[in-house]
């Protein structure tokens, strides 16, 4: 799948503070998304999505709280593609598919293995001053 995220007409934002109740707000949030896309919440794409959605975000708050105070979910949507990104301000770029060399049961091997299984994308983008990054994933809807 190879669609440009700048390319989608569609963009809602959420910024939510790093804790435990971002993860349920974001969740909500995407559901909320989809729908509003048009994307029906029976999709085989929408279970997935709600998943990584809530990895991405759990990870943020784990892992870059300390950081990164906030933690941003943009949402973008074009034909065929749903497209959302977790963004902190943590300085670590993972490397999504070194990932995939690690022990099982790792949430962020969990989120490129369901993506690559629904024919999906997974990037991870830095801030323009290295002191953060988003990690985008792009779905088939």
């Amino acid at each position: 799948m190879s669609v440009q995220v700048e390319a989608m007409p569609y963009r809602h934002v959420l910024v939510v503070p790093a804790m435990g109740s971002a993860v349920r707000i974001a969740r909500e949030t995407t559901e909320l998304v989809l729908v509003e896309c048009g994307v029906g919440l029976r999709h085989p794409s929408v279970g997935p999505a709600l998943l990584i959605v809530a990895e991405l975000v759990t990870n943020a708050v784990r892992h870059a709280a300390v950081s990164s105070p906030v933690i941003t979910v943009t949402y973008a949507r074009g034909p065929g593609a749903f497209a959302f990104a977790v963004h902190d301000r943590h300085p670590y770029q993972p490397a999504l598919f070194g990932a995939l060399g690690t022990a099982p049961g790792s949430g962020l091997v969990m989120v490129v293995e369901m993506t690559m299984e629904l024919g999906g994308t997974a990037v991870v983008r830095a801030d323009a001053d290295g002191r953060g990054k988003a990690i985008w994933i792009t779905l088939p809807v």
